[in-house]
C-alpha cells in the first residue's frame, strides 16, 4: 500500500496521465530482504513488466527498494528513466532549526550505506538519529485494509525519533518508508511534542513532472482516459483490498 502515498502525490501533479500501479506483494515487506536477493527480484521483475507494459517512466515508491536496487535497475535498463525515493535529508537539514532531525524507516533503509552517505553530505551539522522499525510498514498495511491498530503498537515504532540533545530535541521526522504517511494522522496524535512529519511524495512528483515534460509528448485524448491499473504480484488480491484499489480510481486486469 505505501506506493499510494506517491501515486496520489503524481496523479495530482500530472492529471490524465495513465499509471500503472504495481504492488509487490508477494514480496512484502521488502525491509526483510537480504540485500542482494532483493535487487536481483526487482531486476528481474522489472523484465516483464516493462516488456508487459512499456512505461514512459518507472517511479520505485519504496525507500528500500530504491535505496538498494537503484543503480542496478538502471544499469539494467539504461532506456528506462527510474525515479527513486529516497531519505529526504536534505531538505529535513534545511527545515531543522534546532538540528536534531529522526530518520523513521525500515531497518533496511537505515542501515544502507545510500542513507548514510546522504547523511554525511547534506546533514553533517545535524544530529541524526536513524530509527529502523521493523512493525511499522506492516501497521500501516493493516491499518488500510481496515483492522485496528492500537496506538501502543504505533507509539512504540515511533518513541525513539525523540531524542533530545541538552536543549534541543527533535524537530523534524522524515518518513522514509512510503507506507508511514497513511498513518500520518495517529503520527502526529501521538507524537510525545509536535514535529515537522517530512513526506517526500510531492518532491517525487515534482521530479517525474519535469522528466514528462522534458521527454514525453501529449499524446491524443483517447490516449489519457483508459482506466489506470492496479497490478499485484501475487494475484488477484482480497475483497479489502479491492474495493480499497477501486476507491483509488485503479482497476484490475
Amino acid at each position: 500500500m505505501g506506493g499510494l502515498t506517491v501515486l496520489r502525490a503524481v496523479r495530482a501533479a500530472l492529471p490524465g496521465r495513465r499509471v500503472i500501479y504495481v504492488a509487490d506483494d508477494a514480496a512484502f515487506p521488502y525491509g526483510d530482504w537480504p540485500a542482494q536477493t532483493l535487487c536481483a527480484r526487482l531486476v528481474e521483475l522489472f523484465s516483464e513488466l516493462l516488456a508487459r507494459y512499456q512505461p514512459a517512466i518507472v517511479v520505485l515508491g519504496c525507500n528500500t527498494a530504491s535505496t538498494l536496487a537503484l543503480s542496478d535497475l538502471r544499469s539494467a535498463y539504461p532506456h528506462t528513466p527510474f525515479v527513486g525515493t529516497v531519505p529526504a535529508i536534505k531538505p529535513a537539514a534545511q527545515r531543522s532549526r534546532s538540528g536534531v532531525i529522526a530518520l523513521l524507516s525500515t531497518p533496511a533503509t537505515a542501515s544502507q550505506r545510500y542513507t548514510r552517505e546522504l547523511i554525511d553530505q547534506f546533514a553533517v551539522e545535524c544530529h541524526v538519529e536513524r530509527v529502523g522499525s521493523p512493525l511499522l510498514a506492516r501497521l500501516a498495511e493493516a491499518h488500510m485494509q481496515g483492522d485496528t491498530v492500537a496506538d501502543a503498537d504505533i507509539l512504540g515504532e515511533i518513541s525513539p525519533c525523540f531524542v533530545a540533545h541538552g536543549s534541543r530535541r527533535t524537530d523534524v521526522v522524515v518518513l522514509a518508508c512510503t507506507h508511514y504517511p497513511l498513518l500520518a494522522d495517529s503520527l502526529r496524535r501521538l507524537a510525545p511534542w509536535p514535529v515537522i512529519w517530512l513526506d517526500p511524495a510531492e518532491a517525487i512528483a515534482r521530479r517525474v513532472q519535469a522528466l514528462v515534460a522534458e521527454h514525453i509528448a501529449e499524446g491524443p485524448a483517447s490516449d489519457r482516459v483508459e482506466l489506470d491499473r492496479a497490478v499485484f504480484t501475487r494475484g488477484i488480491p482480497k475483497d479489502s483490498i479491492r474495493r480499497l484499489m477501486a476507491n483509488e480510481g485503479l482497476v484490475f486486469q
